[in-house]
């Protein structure tokens, strides 16, 4: 009883670290025979908590049951000699292996629409697969062709230099078993022992992040080495996540272009990611906190605070509660050219999140030769009569960008946002057209920390913060420009790295 049994997967990922320590000191002295007992019943107590709400986790099907699962599995294997060892040991199995089919898109993508939680799956699949061996006991073809998609589409997001990913949906901090040195945001560790596992070739070249897989890799797995250029230039072929890669200027771009199949978790579709020599300039929020009082009852999931458009202020999907999205709004890719040698990567998407207002948001995204960043952002007249309803429209095109110096230039069709990064100043010049009419005026607004720095609109508390981990906020710069449109407009963003 209490708070720490509210949770049933709580007490599996419990179960697994008191059997995991039990491993570690299991030769100390001081582990007598009486304390191994105890700890034991402990074991045996975990595992009893489990299929009284496992029907809890099956109607989630996310990351609670895969964790309750894996709980299950390991109390068995711990305690061969229970009485219910051998349930256990059929339900986690089961379960654990239904989880990996069903939660698992075909792509790779999971269903918590989250870098972290994908990554926590990741790490609870590695250890069933290790302690699963010692029973001689394998993961199905169908479960191991989905975790290699998995590990696949996070790789895809990897930044190779610093090791971290786009700040993708739901951020609570959730890290099992953290076998490493390496800081939370570092992909690395778990995405190299996931490669080797699941993929039978190691991620980057050997470093401080291979701890994990000596723990939870087989010895024969550890022996394959392929460089990380390799992997960067495999990705660079790769249409899913679409992800655009130039060489020229050592930066990547990730559109979010999801085909929802089980519930968002942010309105974020058409968010653009732009990374450039380790640096996430162009970067994702994050969550910060789910339950707080307002404004922070997960208002980081919010349309507003991702790099895309809002109309009329109002988001893609309809919020109806903390965490439940109605109204789902879907994106289609009409072109990915991954252009090679002396071509140009060049993707289009657009998303029907605002056809309720007659409007599609369609974003184009280049790769320059000359290493900058072209976006383009057009809003088209789906259903013209509809759309005359809300019309002239409040477009805000919103970039969020590290908290470095900064300064503003204005002209009359055009707004200028200077940064200075660590290894020069990045310029992100912003213009407005509209079919058959004069350019429409920009109203920039660059607000830090939930206050206005610049600007006439107003800012709200939300705006110009980054979690980087649940609970935790730093200052971030909100850059954005209002206009206001009665015909269809195209809005330009160009990002020039020095």
């Amino acid at each position: 009883m209490g708070l720490n049994w509210i949770s049933s997967q709580e007490a599996a990922l419990r179960l697994i670290a008191l059997v995991y320590a039990a491993q570690i000191f299991a030769d100390s002295p001081h582990s007598s025979l009486e304390r191994m007992e105890r700890l034991g019943w402990l074991v045996a107590c975990h595992a009893r908590r489990m299929p009284p709400t496992l029907v809890y986790a099956r109607a989630q099907n996310n990351n609670h049951l895969l964790a309750e699962a894996a709980g299950l599995l390991t109390a068995s294997l711990t305690l061969p000699d229970h009485p219910r060892s051998a349930g256990w040991r059929s339900a986690g199995w089961r379960w654990f292996i239904y989880g990996l089919r069903t939660q698992i898109q075909p792509n790779g993508a999971y269903t918590q629409h989250s870098a972290n939680y994908q990554r926590v799956m990741l790490q609870l699949a590695l250890w069933v697969a290790a302690i699963a061996r010692t029973q001689q006991m394998e993961f199905p073809t169908a479960g191991q062709g989905k975790l290699q998609a998995a590990t696949q589409w996070l790789i895809a997001l990897l930044d190779p230099l610093s090791g971290r990913l786009p700040n993708l949906g739901p951020n609570d901090g959730a890290y099992v078993l953290p076998l490493t040195v390496c800081p939370f945001a570092d992909y690395r560790p778990v995405l190299q022992a996931a490669a080797l596992e699941f993929l039978g070739q190691t991620l980057v070249p050997a470093g401080e992040w291979d701890e994990m897989s000596a723990w939870l890799v087989r010895p024969e797995k550890r022996g394959s080495r392929i460089a990380s250029q390799a992997r960067l230039e495999k990705r660079s072929a790769n249409t899913d996540p679409q992800v655009l890669v130039n060489r020229r200027s050592e930066s990547w771009a990730y559109l979010r272009t999801a085909r929802f199949t089980s519930r968002p978790g942010h309105a974020d579709q058409l968010h653009l990611d732009l990374w450039w020599r380790g640096m996430n300039i162009a970067q994702d929020a994050g969550t910060y906190l789910y339950n707080a009082p307002k404004p922070w009852d997960n208002s980081l999931a919010r349309t507003a605070v991702h790099n895309t458009l809002t109309i009329n202020g109002q988001d893609q999907m309809l919020l109806a509660g903390r965490f439940l999205w109605l109204d789902w709004a879907y994106s289609r890719v009409l072109e990915c050219d991954q252009a090679a040698g002396d071509g140009t990567p060049c993707l289009v998407a657009e998303h029907d999140g605002y056809s309720r207002l007659g409007m599609i948001h369609r974003r184009s995204v280049e790769a320059q030769k000359d290493g900058n960043w072209i976006i383009e952002d057009r809003l088209i007249f789906s259903h013209p009569r509809r759309a005359r309803r809300y019309l002239p429209a409040r477009i805000r095109l919103h970039w969020l960008a590290p908290d470095w110096l900064w300064r503003c230039d204005q002209a009359e069709d055009w707004v200028a946002f200077e940064l200075e990064s660590p290894q020069g100043w990045i310029r992100l010049t912003i213009f407005a057209e509209q079919d058959a009419q004069p350019a429409p005026e920009l109203e920039p607004l660059i607000v830090r920390a939930g206050e206005k720095l610049s600007g006439s609109e107003e800012a709200h508390p939300t705006w110009g913060w980054a979690s980087p981990s649940y609970g935790i906020k730093i200052p971030a710069l909100s850059l954005s420009v209002t206009v206001s449109a009665s015909a269809p407009v195209r809005l330009v963003s160009v990002w020039q790295l020095p």
